[in-house]
């Protein structure tokens, strides 16, 4: 019976060191990493006239507990999940930096777009906050939902010359994290449509873009 006791544990022990080994949290689990991009790649700068505004844009800030490459999912309001092997391939608000700049680039409005820091004086100056991206299970199909707060600053008189928050919600393809990425990208890409048209309105018709 000793015998066959200690055969048991033995098997026992290498039965968890296996299970163990194929656990989740190893290293040979397969990472799934995405990237927030919009649709075509970079398109051409349309520079505008040499007497148009310059735009200078800060760095945008996340909504607490989205400063992580982690990908974020909700199943109940308030409550924040991770997805366990899938992540951006930076964090989404880093990520969202360039975006904004290249799309804001394409709006002859501007005579330039350039992200903050630098040494280049600007007219006007786009600030970012709040900014969140989560795929949400409230509902079938999932959504992803896109969010941020903007305020544009006149530097020229030192002032706020608007402030708006914006939010988008897509529709994801499929219940899973990849169907959360393709809504998401759908989603950035309508937030800076929104942006664009917004910030163009404030500038040709400062009276009307604080609403």
């Amino acid at each position: 019976m000793t015998y066959w006791m200690v055969q048991t544990a033995s098997c026992l022990l290498l039965t968890l060191t296996v299970a163990g080994c194929l656990s989740p949290r190893t290293d040979s689990t397969e990472i799934h990493t995405y990237q927030l991009s919009l649709d075509g790649g970079p398109s051409e700068v349309r520079p505008g006239k040499l007497d148009s505004p310059v735009l200078l844009v800060s760095q945008p800030q996340a909504e607490p507990g989205f400063e992580t490459q982690r990908m974020v999912y909700v199943k109940r309001p308030y409550e924040l999940e991770y997805y366990a092997v899938n992540q951006w391939a930076d964090t989404p608000v880093r990520m969202f930096t360039p975006l904004m700049v290249q799309a804001l680039n394409q709006d002859p409005t501007w005579r330039a777009v350039i992200p903050q820091p630098s040494s280049i004086r600007g007219d006007y100056r786009l600030d970012t906050h709040g900014f969140l991206i989560q795929q949400e299970f409230f509902q079938s199909p999932s959504r992803m939902r896109v969010m941020v707060q903007a305020q544009l600053v006149d530097l020229k008189e030192s002032t706020i010359l608007s402030t708006r928050a914006f939010e988008v919600v897509e529709n994801a393809a499929s219940e899973n994290p990849y169907g959360g990425v393709q809504a998401a990208n759908r989603a950035v890409a309508g937030l800076l449509d929104q942006i664009r048209s917004w910030l163009r309105q404030c500038v040709q018709h400062s009276s009307e873009c604080s609403h």
